[in-house]
């Protein structure tokens, strides 16, 4: 027999062992006084027993409004074992919920004392809760302020923008209006459907060190080009020069010229570089005809070239709105790495190529390829998959750094595909809110 049924019998067995006595006292009392007297008996003796039954529901329904273990009421027989039983789930209850509210306490005390900021936010951007570093970032005061819409306490611009966007895929750096001396990261996740946890981290001593770190790029790269220019404008002038020099010395002074031209490059670069990174002002809102800067691009790959490869155009006819110099020495800096890294006879190809979720230029190549696991470092600064050919192909490391940073002012993205010994594709992808469509009329024009 199951352990239910055995509490089930334990628990009705003594009321049936009343039951049976008052039967036979009525029996009894039947045989001794005649039939109606243990009939009155039987009838008194069940309503005495039914009333007592409905005076422990009314007492168990008074204490189940407030279920207390206090006051858990007490009672006889049958109403004694539930009345334990109570007792014991109320205990086993309460228990729990003391372990449960020492956790709770626990996790909220160890969040709370997290250098970064944790705010609970549920679908409408309510607040749940949040952390006393939260509230120093984001100047909330969890007692007055839960329960109220976060972008709604929280006005900046740029954060009500990230918080209603949903594309929560890269953390946003920003400096709160009310202290624009603190620069903060906000991450949001998911933990929960329709729940979300806003990270706020203080970036104020990083995003100084990085605009110190750029000052000085800046300015020593600037301090450079003069120095640079003028060696090699000299080093230009004594080999053009008619003086009678001997064949080494000259040999020499080539070499001279091609390292100053190399630093001249990687000087531009970096300045270059320099600018993407400082600049908070967003993109200039220029109409950037893309299909002529292909073939602009074209023509300086063929140069660049020299009749080595085959070059490609395929370009559709929209344009995109953004900055052109930007645009053009980022899908330039694509170009020239597929010309250097193409051997004499290889193909590259340069598409424009409009689709639903934007527009993309590619470069694809036939190239020596990039293996796998460098495909991820391709944007580092100063990173180079095979450095002794990256010197003698003229490389200054920081093309696709370049790159990046252009793309990511334009909200677009870089995308690499690429086999050793097969050639790769060089994908820059920019959303389809920067395309602007071109009328018929001026696509014949084109």
């Amino acid at each position: 027999m199951s352990e239910k049924w055995l509490h089930r019998i334990r628990l009705v067995l003594p009321a049936l062992l009343r039951l049976a006595l008052l039967g036979a006292i009525a029996v009894a009392l039947g045989f001794a006084f005649g039939a109606r007297a243990g009939l009155w008996f039987a009838v008194l003796a069940l309503g005495l027993l039914f009333a007592v039954h409905l005076f422990y529901l009314s007492v168990l329904g008074d204490w189940l409004e407030r279920p207390s273990l206090a006051t858990i009421p007490e009672g006889a027989g049958t109403w004694s074992e539930v009345f334990a039983r109570l007792y014991k789930m109320r205990r086993a209850s309460e228990i729990d919920e003391r372990r449960l509210q020492e956790s709770e306490a626990r996790f909220r005390r160890t969040i709370s004392a997290l250098p970064e900021g944790i705010a609970l936010v549920d679908a409408a951007l309510q607040i749940e809760w949040c952390n006393p570093v939260a509230e120093r970032h984001l100047g909330l005061k969890l007692q007055a302020d839960q329960g109220l819409r976060l972008t709604n306490l929280v006005r900046d611009p740029v954060f009500v923008a990230y918080m209603t966007s949903g594309d929560f895929d890269a953390p946003l750096v920003f400096r709160p209006l009310a202290n624009p001396s603190l620069a903060l990261s906000v991450q949001v996740i998911e933990f929960e459907p329709s729940r979300w946890i806003v990270l706020t981290r203080d970036v104020t001593q990083s995003e100084r060190v990085d605009a110190m770190r750029r000052d000085f790029v800046a300015n020593v790269s600037h301090e450079l080009r003069t120095p640079l220019t003028v060696v090699n404008g000299f080093l230009e002038t004594l080999l053009d020069s008619d003086a009678p020099t001997d064949e080494t010395r000259r040999r020499h002074m080539r070499l001279m010229q091609e390292q100053a031209q190399r630093m001249h490059r990687l000087v531009e670069d970096l300045l270059m570089l320099s600018r993407l990174e400082s600049q908070e002002n967003p993109v200039a809102d220029e109409d950037v005809d893309v299909p002529q800067l292909l073939r602009e691009l074209a023509d300086e790959a063929r140069a660049l070239s020299q009749g080595r490869h085959a070059i490609g155009v395929e370009a559709a006819a929209e344009h995109v709105r953004g900055s052109r110099e930007e645009l053009r020495s980022a899908f330039g800096n694509l170009v020239s790495n597929a010309i250097r890294y193409t051997p004499a006879g290889g193909r590259v190809t340069l598409r424009w190529r409009v689709a639903d979720d934007g527009a993309r230029f590619e470069v694809e190549d036939t190239g020596i390829g990039v293996a796998p696991e460098h495909i991820p470092r391709l944007t580092e600064r100063f990173y180079r998959v095979d450095k002794s050919r990256s010197r003698e192909t003229g490389g200054t490391g920081l093309g696709l750094a370049i790159v990046k940073h252009v793309l990511l002012r334009h909200q677009g993205r870089l995308d690499v595909q690429s086999q050793l010994g097969r050639g790769s594709v060089f994908s820059a992808w920019l959303p389809r809110s920067r395309l602007i469509v071109v009328a018929a009329a001026q696509r014949q024009a084109a």
